[in-house]
């Protein structure tokens, strides 16, 4: 299964798309969509059209995105939230499924505590996947939302006897 991880932001937004059986995963592209705009209905517009991008150059088959937490405060809340609303727009435009995922339930898979810092969650990524390659926390974040995904489908799998 091909998986395309977003982790939302109006200016960075983080994606990372793997091939996953669920036990085994396998790095096919990740990146940022850096938005230049200073309009912020523009920068919403970019993150649809880069995720749009990345949907027709990859090919994946489902997209997990990373739900909105309580940002400092509700402005910021706000903007992240429109900012998952593009990305989540182009998954759907596609037609694909879309799973989302609290930062703890990303975090808790990936490193076993929901209380993980950044650096550990991306520690995990690179040993899962044998990254190598300098890449920055938004990256390594959608990544780990693909891979939180790819663990927890093959599970939900397994509970309904689908595996």
């Amino acid at each position: 299964m091909r998986i395309l991880g977003i982790d939302p932001g109006s200016r960075v937004t983080g994606f990372g798309v793997i091939d996953s059986d669920g036990r085994q995963s396998r790095h096919v592209f990740s990146g940022c969509i850096r938005t230049s705009s200073k309009d912020f209905s523009a920068r919403l517009g970019e993150i649809f059209n880069g995720i749009q991008q990345v949907l027709q150059d990859h090919g994946p088959e489902q997209v997990a995105v990373e739900q909105v937490f309580m940002a400092a405060n509700a402005a910021s809340a706000l903007k992240l939230g429109h900012a998952r609303g593009a990305a989540i727009t182009a998954a759907v435009v596609a037609q694909l499924p879309v799973h989302e995922y609290t930062p703890r339930a990303v975090k808790l898979a990936l490193v076993g505590t929901g209380a993980a810092e950044k650096e550990q969650v991306q520690h995990m990524i690179r040993l899962i996947l044998g990254l190598q390659q300098p890449m920055g926390l938004d990256e390594s974040d959608a990544l780990a939302v693909a891979l939180c995904h790819a663990h927890t489908h093959v599970n939900a799998q397994k509970l309904r006897g689908q595996s």
